[in-house]
């Protein structure tokens, strides 16, 4: 009884948070917290000046961008694994933007809602050439580096048991700790979702020295995260992410938004921009708001070859994140 009872109370605690309008609030700041990686290239990390760059970084720059008409107007900060969540509930962040696994507990036990899927992924292993490994059904016995607090770690005892291999797994805090004690040798295989892993092999002295497996064992449909109980700010921050696969879609971009403003026909394509109906005032947003979001910021596919596309240092194919006309998963309901 103690347990429900304290479970009843956090609940409420976190409800009442939400309530409370983080749309307004946000506005009233004039500054959008955004929960983050630690440091994860492509998604989430910060240089030596201090100015953070990622993918994550660009939808907490897409959400500044409509809320506060400025995609600079984001206090960034950097969590782990563990800390995530209890830093969403309560209220240290606005939104948390930080390589995150949908999943039905995350869902349905924590008072959070997962707004949408802006990346799919999936778990997999990297390992040195020098061991020769083709597949993961190669690594009976093998010592894997993990990053606690992940669904990871589930996946990994879930695939060997399901294969009949044994492992040892051992545990940090960061990605950061888990990618040196990978190089340093301290165990066989880094495992974690295949983006982190592309990531992750940029920081190797040479790259080229590390494959990853074409392996995929789990489905990590990551996305943004907002507490329960706040409607409002839940639809904003779901249309916002609506809004830029929908531009990419309509192939609106951040160097024609304006052109396309003024002369588009395409009845979505002005509601999307504002040029016409409600669209952004229905969720308590200007009316261009995502227009301003787009010629900030960019589509949905500037934001992923900007940051971890085949022109980048992770060349990451478009793969599953191809729109859904063109071989993807990514799909937007309509502007209508």
């Amino acid at each position: 009884m103690k347990k429900l009872l304290k479970l009843s109370t956090a609940v409420a605690m976190i409800t009442t948070l939400s309530m409370a309008g983080t749309l307004d609030d946000v506005k009233k700041a004039g500054t959008l917290k955004c929960g983050v990686n630690t440091g994860l290239p492509g998604f989430a990390e910060a240089d030596s000046k201090g100015t953070w760059r990622g993918m994550d970084v660009d939808f907490c720059r897409a959400v500044a961008a409509a809320v506060l008409g400025d995609a600079k107007k984001v206090k960034y900060v950097a969590l782990n694994a563990k800390e995530r969540f209890t830093a969403l509930q309560s209220g240290e962040i606005d939104i948390l933007a930080r390589n995150t696994t949908w999943t039905n507990t995350r869902d349905t036990t924590l008072g959070l809602n997962f707004a949408g899927v802006n990346y799919y992924d999936g778990q997999g292993f990297m390992v040195p050439k020098s061991l020769g490994v083709k597949s993961a059904k190669e690594l009976d016995n093998a010592t894997l580096c993990i990053q606690s607090g992940t669904t990871t770690e589930m996946n990994l005892a879930d695939y060997f048991r399901a294969n009949g291999m044994k492992f040892k797994a051992i545990t940090f805090d960061t990605n950061e700790q888990v990618d040196n004690a990978f190089f340093s040798g301290r165990c066989d295989i880094l495992t974690s979702d295949q983006s982190s892993l592309y990531a992750s092999r940029t920081k190797a002295t040479d790259p080229s020295k590390y494959i990853v497996l074409p392996d995929v064992i789990s489905k990590e449909p990551l996305g943004p995260v907002v507490r329960q109980g706040d409607d409002q700010w839940f639809n904003a921050i779901k249309w916002i992410l609506n809004a830029v696969i929908t531009a990419e879609e309509k192939g609106i971009s951040s160097k024609n938004v304006d052109d396309a403003a003024k002369n588009s026909t395409d009845p979505e394509v002005r509601r999307l921009l504002g040029a016409e109906g409600t669209m952004g005032k229905n969720i308590g947003l200007d009316g261009d708001a995502f227009m301003k979001v787009i010629k900030q910021v960019g589509n949905y596919g500037e934001m992923f070859e900007n940051n971890i596309g085949e022109n980048t240092p992770l060349k990451i194919k478009r793969g599953l994140n191809a729109l859904w006309d063109n071989g993807g998963l990514l799909y937007s309901p309509p502007f209508r």
